[in-house]
């Protein structure tokens, strides 16, 4: 994968990177579903068997003692066996590590930045871009901790100060150590309301670009008659613009949202609502920092 010669720009790699617990596999979905839009702009998205050989020839390269240049050789074989692609998509919450790794060192996803830096040490010559939808701390790291072994568990609390955790520390550590890879990130929680920004931009579709069930994320949460008042700002196209399209989008999904479907459960001893509103608190003035950073890109509503 050497640079492109004349006019023809580098190829990119594009890796959803999650992070766990934020789509659940709904960005794969959604890529599937419009793999036809997604030819037309010479893009492909590596299913979720190739995505994952993708992030253990990388994690394997760092931890196992594989070598760069063969590393580097079956990276390429993933993502440049066609060469009329001038893109292609990852997607891997476990790009960042494990989740048993995703809480040490007091950070979150403490490896993220040197994995990442490694990724574009071995994609020589391709455009790297990483996109990842942050989570509410005061909700993924409960979600964490009882989603991995015991063992694990124990020593993270014993080790670890849950309340400096925070996503700062990870997205400082990705500019400071692969400064050239474009990141772009968005809330979790606005998710609904942004999927079609979402997945345009993961991937590197024009802002025009019709997109199939771009908003079936949003439907999957509401009550019926929701889903009804969607379908109807839908069919109406382009007589409401993009703002009030979104504004409507978003009073639709306050007035109708079911509750099983927005509601967290958080089964983790001693973690109640006060620790999560201390959190949320908390979780808001760092997106404030980042919103400012002059080299990171977040998608709003």
């Amino acid at each position: 994968m050497q640079k492109s010669q004349g006019v023809k720009e580098k190829m990119q790699v594009a890796i959803h990177a999650g992070v766990a617990f934020s789509d659940e596999g709904l960005v794969m979905s959604s890529l599937g579903a419009n793999r036809s839009v997604l030819a037309k702009y010479r893009t492909a998205v590596l299913g979720p068997r190739r995505s994952r050989l993708f992030v253990k020839v990388m994690s394997d390269s760092i931890l196992q003692g594989v070598s760069d240049a063969d590393a580097r050789n079956r990276l390429s074989e993933l993502v440049a066996g066609n060469q009329n692609l001038d893109r292609v998509v990852v997607s891997s919450d476990k790009f960042f590590g494990p989740r048993r790794t995703a809480l040490q060192d007091g950070q979150i996803y403490p490896f993220a930045g040197n994995r990442t830096a490694h990724t574009d040490t071995l994609l020589d010559g391709v455009q790297v871009q990483v996109f990842a939808g942050l989570v509410n701390p005061g909700v993924f790291i409960p979600k964490i901790l009882a989603s991995i072994h015991e063992d694990h568990r124990r020593d993270i609390l014993a080790s670890t100060d849950l309340s400096c955790l925070s996503w700062l520390g990870m997205i400082e550590d990705l500019r400071d150590l692969a400064p050239q890879v474009q990141l772009t990130l968005w809330e979790h929680e606005n998710s609904p309301l942004i999927w079609g920004d979402i997945i345009r931009a993961i991937a590197g579709l024009p802002d025009e670009a019709v997109l199939h069930e771009e908003f079936a994320f949003l439907s999957s949460l509401l009550t019926e008659a929701g889903q009804r008042h969607v379908l109807d700002i839908v069919r109406k196209g382009d007589a409401i613009d993009h703002g009030r399209r979104r504004e409507e989008m978003a009073n639709i999904l306050d007035e109708y949202a079911r509750p099983e479907q927005i509601e967290e459960e958080l089964d983790l001893p001693g973690w109640n609502s006060d620790i999560v509103e201390a959190f949320t608190e908390l979780y808001e003035q760092d997106l404030a920092t980042i919103r400012s950073m002059p080299d990171v890109h977040v998608l709003q509503i």
